[in-house]
């Protein structure tokens, strides 16, 4: 029998997308790590399958991609700097030094330009390293420019944390909605609903 998922576990639904992914891949990597109601967790690139799913869907690896935990690891490892970033810049705080450096290190990784090559078949050609072996450097770098330009474009000031605990993922903010999903605002109306009846909203 096959391990069951602590979301397959869960009765509710997962959770759709936050507002803002489509426009930012970088937002969609910081919540790619999901607490869940009840403190259950899912991690979207726990596995180097689940990695290699999610750059795939993404458009950031082939489909005949080969990935291992050392290439998800790295991912995960940027997710864990991006989202320090996003927590500061939504709370007006200095950004981590580690986090800064950490995206930096990223932004470097693939280059830019098509670079000069020589085959005994071709000649000198100019293409875009891009071999197996990079994919995820590429991944990582298109990533890490996402993020600079989150936290420095227009969207900067829509960046917002999910208001309804235990939700720890980040949106774009449309108007006043705080909320990553209907779950989650109808979650946090319940809260404040349960706080005005008990009188705990007047403590608070």
């Amino acid at each position: 029998m096959n391990p069951v998922s602590p979301v397959e576990q869960n009765a509710e639904p997962a959770l759709p997308p936050a507002p803002g992914t489509a426009q930012h891949l970088a937002l969609d990597l910081a919540n790619s790590a999901i607490v869940l109601p009840g403190g259950q967790r899912e991690d979207l690139l726990g596995t180097p399958a689940a990695a290699q799913r999610w750059l795939v869907e993404r458009g950031l690896a082939p489909a005949g991609a080969d990935l291992r935990e050392t290439c998800a690891s790295r991912l995960r490892s940027l997710r864990e700097r991006i989202r320090p970033l996003f927590a500061s810049r939504v709370q007006g705080a200095p950004a981590p030094a580690d986090a800064l450096a950490a995206v930096n290190e990223a932004l470097t990784l693939a280059p830019a330009a098509s670079l000069l090559h020589w085959s005994p078949e071709r000649g000198l050609y100019r293409s875009t390293a891009h071999p197996t072996t990079q994919i995820v450097e590429h991944a990582l770098a298109a990533l890490a420019a996402d993020a600079a330009d989150l936290l420095t474009g227009p969207d900067a000031d829509r960046l917002t944390a999910c208001g309804s605990a235990p939700c720890n993922r980040y949106l774009l903010r449309h108007g006043r909605r705080h909320w990553c999903s209907t779950r989650c605002g109808d979650r946090a109306r319940a809260a404040r609903a349960y706080a005005r009846r008990t009188g705990r909203g007047e403590q608070a």
